[in-house]
Parts: structure tokens; sequence; C-alpha cells
């Protein structure tokens, strides 16, 4: 059965992935494993600029991998070119107000239709353009681009479906996307928003199971309002436009012929 994407992910670029999202995952998670006598805050704020600076050569491996494994041409280059753009213009329309972040369903819709290896760089390439856009650069930004491109990387490996039941998936995959993005990325603040606060404030040194509670119940206190509007809002936008993009999304593709052999 066909995967339903464009540009399907190779071995290589798969493997590329993956030691991107092994340094995301440690960039995230660390203060669940940081020793008692570390200074939290300021190691933190210390730390993003080299998971950026560490995380640039990987993303860029996954874009040689892909070209080097035929998953990515002059065609593709040029259709992440202007995705990326479109999504960097859509992401000040909403700013995070109330929640409400529009960028997000459009990769879902192009994760889906490109493939997981695409939708990984468009991810990460979207929330950049964006950031240099809006003068909002950073140190959360690695973080934020890694986030973006995990949530278009799930929409090209869920399930081969169409129709309504493809909709459905998607804006189901789009609400739960939009409110893990919130709380994956709380991970990199929490250490430095929960100063005097002991009952969500990290404990270093301490049980993951506590630290885990901590993190949740900071989730709860502080950011699940904006995370639930952006589920809302991924969700609704992907029930009505869905359909349209996709079939322009999937009609721009046939005409590019991702993947097509060279004729001489």
């Amino acid at each position: 059965m066909r995967s339903g994407a464009a540009i399907p992910l190779k071995p290589r670029s798969a493997l590329a992935i993956a030691l991107v999202s092994v340094v995301g995952v440690v960039g995230f998670a660390w203060p669940l494993f940081v020793d008692a006598s570390s200074s939290m805050a300021g190691s933190h704020r210390s730390d993003a600029p080299f998971l950026f600076a560490l995380m640039l050569p990987l993303l860029l491996m996954v874009v040689l991998a892909e070209l080097s494994d035929g998953g990515i041409d002059s065609k593709a280059i040029a259709m992440l070119g202007v995705l990326s753009a479109v999504d960097a213009m859509l992401r000040p329309l909403g700013a995070g107000t109330g929640g409400i972040e529009v960028m997000f369903f459009l990769l879902v819709l192009a994760g889906r239709v490109f493939g997981a290896g695409f939708g990984f760089v468009l991810g990460c390439t979207s929330m950049f353009a964006s950031a240099v856009l809006t003068a909002g650069i950073g140190p959360w930004l690695p973080f934020q681009m890694l986030g973006a491109g995990w949530v278009a990387l799930g929409a090209g490996l869920l399930p081969p479906v169409r129709g309504k039941i493809e909709i459905a998936l998607l804006a189901g995959y789009g609400a739960l996307a939009g409110l893990l993005y919130g709380w994956v990325l709380n991970f990199w603040f929490w250490p430095l928003g929960t100063a005097g606060e002991p009952a969500i404030s990290v404990v270093p040194g301490g049980p993951i199971l506590t630290n885990l509670q901590h993190f949740f119940a900071f989730n709860l206190a502080t950011s699940l309002g904006w995370d639930i509007g952006r589920a809302i809002t991924t969700l609704v936008l992907i029930l009505l436009t869905g359909r349209p993009i996709l079939l322009t999304l999937r009609r721009a593709s046939r005409k590019a012929a991702f993947g097509a052999a060279p004729t001489t």
C-alpha cells in the first residue's frame, strides 16, 4: 500500500532525523536528570545557543541525506521555500494571542502530502523564517524549530487513508500535536519560570516521577489555556480548509513529479 507521501522517507534521512531528535530530546529533558548542585537557570540559559549551533549542521545533514536519497530535488527545494515563506507569514496573524496560532495546520497538511522527512525540514525552516520575520530570535528558537519539525514529521507518518476519514484523522492529530507542542516547549522554560514555587519547580537531583508531577502541575498552572487554544485553532482550520489545501498540494506534487527519474 502506498504511504500517500509525495516524498517518502528514506533510511538515510530517517537516521539523520533520529540523530537530530536525540539531540533535541536531551536539550528538552535534561532538567529531569540534572545534578542537585547545578545552577539550573544559568546553565539552561546558556545551553540554547550550543543546542542551536549543534542543531543547524544536523538539520543540514537531514537535507543532504534527503538529497542523496533522491527525496529532495530542486523542485522539492522550491516547494520547501514557498511553504516555509507562507507559514512564516501566517504565524504573525495569531502571534499566540489567547493560544491562537495559525501556522500549525499548514505544517500538518504539508507533512501529510510531502512526507515525514520533508515535513520535518519544513517545520524547522518555517519556524526559523518566522523568527527572522518577527524578530523572534532568542534562546527559545531551537526548541521551537524542533517542536514544529516533530509536528510535521508526525503528520507524514499517519496511516494512509483518504476522504472524510483522512480529514478527521488530520484534525484530531493537529489538535493533539498543538497541545503537546506547548507542553514540550515548556520544558525549556520550566527551570526559568518557577522560582519560589516549590509545588511546580524542578527538583534538581530529585526522583524523575516527582519532577514529572511538578512539570504536569506547571503546565496546568501556566499554559494550559494557550495550549488548548492552539489545539482548537489547528483542529478548526484543518476541518475548514483541509480538503481544498490537500487537493492543491497533491495537484502540485503530481505536476512536479517528485522522485521521477529524469529522461534523456
